[in-house]
């Protein structure tokens, strides 16, 4: 089947996420690569990207920032959703000590990354970055895959004081990553790259853009020479450096 011809799923259940949004794990699967993402439609209303939080069975993981979003947050078991995809270029399933680090929305671009190198023996290290405790998202996830935590908010409501570049520091300065991947805002893709340049790890990023179509025919999500929907959104960090700071270039 292509992927550009919708799939009907139901939702099975609504888990709220904190006070910022809400997991909705629906009623089949869909076979997917850690990182890609689906694009959802609700009649009526609009069709966005979400990133694909599990692929068995399909789960997304929404962050209230608008109408769509509002909406799609507010639906619960039994409502149906259309979904195309998935679509893009995800994360490499590599390593045996792999360190993720994730903010807001962008953290649900991680959580099949980890279950899949759980899976063939690797160990995960997460670090969550949220203004406050109650935005901090999908922690549960992680830890129920047996993930270690490091959490990190801007008041020191839950972990430390900090940023999630923070609390990753203390790993990353004792050498234990053999690869780093991130999905969140920019300001903080570019404070890990300007962190790491020069090293000798890997480092992929998750880069956030408005698609339209998915695959890289609207050109919506244009970045530098790149669309994002069809070239990433998973980039090793060394092909969007010019685009996250010329410095770094």
């Amino acid at each position: 089947m292509s992927d550009a011809i919708y799939r009907t799923y139901r939702i099975v259940e609504r888990r709220p996420e904190g006070a910022v949004g809400a997991t909705l794990i629906l009623d089949g699967a869909l076979a997917a690569e850690p990182g890609q993402f689906v694009m959802v439609w609700l009649p009526g209303i609009e069709e966005r990207p979400l990133a694909v939080m599990d692929d068995d069975p399909l789960s997304m993981t929404v962050r209230v920032v608008g109408p769509f979003t509002r909406a799609l947050a507010a639906c619960g078991p039994g409502d149906r959703l259309w979904v195309r995809g998935p679509f893009g270029r995800g994360f490499p399933v590599k390593g045996e000590r792999l360190l993720l680090a994730g903010g807001g929305s962008g953290v649900a671009s991680l959580t099949l990354l980890a279950k899949r190198a759980l899976a063939v023996g690797a160990a995960v290290r997460v670090a969550l970055g949220a203004r406050s405790s109650d935005q901090l998202m999908l922690p549960w996830r992680f830890a129920g895959l047996g993930c270690e935590l490091l959490l990190a908010t801007d008041d020191g409501s839950a972990g430390m004081a900090g940023t999630a570049l923070d609390a990753l520091e203390p790993a990353l300065a004792a050498g234990w990553p053999d690869l780093v991947c991130a999905c969140g805002p920019e300001v903080m893709l570019r404070a890990l790259a300007r962190r790491m340049a020069g090293g000798a790890t890997p480092l992929y990023l998750s880069l956030e853009r408005a698609m339209k179509c998915g695959f890289g025919v609207c050109g919506n999500c244009t970045c530098g020479d790149r669309l994002v929907c069809r070239d990433g959104p998973v980039f090793p960090v060394d092909e969007v450096l010019c685009l996250l700071e010329p410095t770094l270039g």
